[in-house]
């Protein structure tokens, strides 16, 4: 097993020069200039000037576990010589120190980081200090105030996403799925001022977008302006505790599923409700699924709460049944009285994922951007502190790519996987879980962010 060497040298720019520089330069980056010149020495271009190629040598990859029995007490790596083209991986070599190539200098390579819920199109991240208001009225009386306060908020809502992309960028998240607002208030607005922010980023940035409706489809009549953002760029159709809501679970999930189903999208359902309407509209949503085939591997619950209030019998039959109708849980691991059961999601081969949901925003100021700290959470929440469960535990992070199998098999990079990648100071993934080691350089799709 190599020894780790030192990490990436002054010439890399700092997160927090990445976040103060508001003006990228060549091709949209914000790449230091000693890199920038190092890195133009190893990338072909094609003819319309788009980056082809880039090659990294000193790369750490993980290459298998270290055993004492039957237990894994180490992780093993090697460095590479590795080559992205056009956006996918198309060589990982033995190391060549001597290449013409751009020096990681022994940090570890690691599959970027993805987002998976979070709300980029309602932050006051990038703008003054607010913490939240004292809540009132529940859902409903949030609602009210974002009734009041969107309109104000969209005049500065396509800057203020950007920043905010930054902030996931510096934390080595390279993709989100955002839920944005759908409403009355906001109209088709909020969609269409985040949809400009991500055409801005979309060198360095992906995304995919839940047309959300926040304010309840039928509490606020936002029927009309749903069927319009469903014909638009969007992936999922959203939802939002239909019961205590709307009044009823039936109609606004049904509503949903229709929507879904004329526009060939997914289903993206925010649920917080966790008595008895809460673990009924998981069931809906499972009967609904499993009449339309079409739907399975493509619907998600966010939050789901009520998954953490179910008795243990109960609880492992709802998550076989997720797990049959192929419905994912986007949980943002909450803790304290209230803990998601996922070791038994996982047990049963329920997708899960997670994301910051909001930062610094009228719901909570409590994201960091960072998902690599979500899944830190997730190990000291269920005891996953060997070296093995670490290791798991960065899919979290990653959306369920591994640099190695449960065998401790190679199993990432391989050519024709996509170059979105981040180099990160730490010895092994279940180092970087556990210690939430720092992110040196983010790399989308072949092309450097920073």
């Amino acid at each position: 097993m190599d020894k780790r060497t030192t990490a990436m040298g002054a010439s890399n720019i700092s997160r927090k020069d990445f976040l103060r520089n508001s003006v990228f330069t060549t091709l949209g980056l914000g790449i230091a200039p000693s890199l920038m010149a190092e890195a133009t020495n190893v990338v072909s271009y094609k003819a319309d000037g788009l980056r082809k190629s880039v090659k990294l040598k000193n790369v750490r990859l993980e290459t298998g576990f270290e055993y004492d029995g039957n237990e894994v007490i180490a992780t093993k790596t090697g460095l590479f010589t590795v080559e992205i083209t056009d956006g996918k991986f198309s060589s990982i070599q033995p190391n060549n120190p001597k290449a013409n190539a751009i020096d990681a200098k022994g940090l570890l390579m690691l599959p970027a980081f993805k987002d998976m819920h979070i709300h980029l199109d309602k932050t006051n991240y990038g703008g003054p200090w607010k913490a939240v208001q004292k809540r009132q009225g529940g859902v409903k009386g949030m609602i009210a105030l974002e009734q009041q306060i969107l309109p104000e908020m969209l005049k500065t809502s396509t800057a203020h996403a950007e920043k905010l992309i930054e902030l996931l960028q510096s934390c080595g998240s390279a993709f989100a799925r955002s839920h944005v607002n759908i409403e009355p208030t906001s109209k088709l607005d909020s969609l269409k001022h985040l949809q400009v922010a991500l055409e801005n980023k979309k060198s360095t940035f992906g995304a995919e977008l839940v047309a959300f409706p926040q304010h309840g489809l039928f509490y606020t009549h936002s029927m009309p302006y749903m069927e319009e953002a469903a014909k638009m760029d969007i992936d999922f159709i959203g939802g939002v505790d239909p019961f205590s809501v709307d009044g009823e679970i039936a109609k606004p999930m049904d509503a949903i599923v229709k929507l879904a189903l004329d526009h060939n999208k997914g289903i993206d359902i925010h649920l917080h409700e966790s008595g008895d309407s809460g673990l009924k509209t998981v069931e809906y949503l499972i009967d609904r699924v499993n009449e339309n085939p079409v739907l399975k591997g493509k619907t998600y619950l966010s939050h789901c709460f009520v998954l953490a209030r179910l008795e243990k019998v109960k609880q492992e039959e709802i998550a076989d049944k997720l797990a049959q109708a192929q419905i994912g849980i986007m949980s943002t691991i909450p803790f304290g009285g209230l803990i998601m059961p996922i070791p038994t999601l996982y047990k049963y081969g329920v997708k899960v994922a997670t994301g910051n949901d909001s930062i610094i925003d009228h719901w909570n100021t409590w994201g960091s951007g960072s998902v690599l700290q979500k899944a830190n959470l997730m190990a000291q929440l269920y005891g996953y502190g060997t070296e093995f469960h670490l290791s798991r535990s960065l899919k979290l992070a990653t959306r369920d790519i591994l640099p190695l199998d449960d065998k401790g098999n190679q199993q990432w990079p391989k050519a024709g996987d996509e170059g979105s990648v981040v180099l990160i100071d730490a010895s092994c993934s279940a180092e970087a879980v556990s210690r939430v080691s720092p992110v040196r350089s983010l790399i989308y799709q072949g092309t450097a962010v920073f």
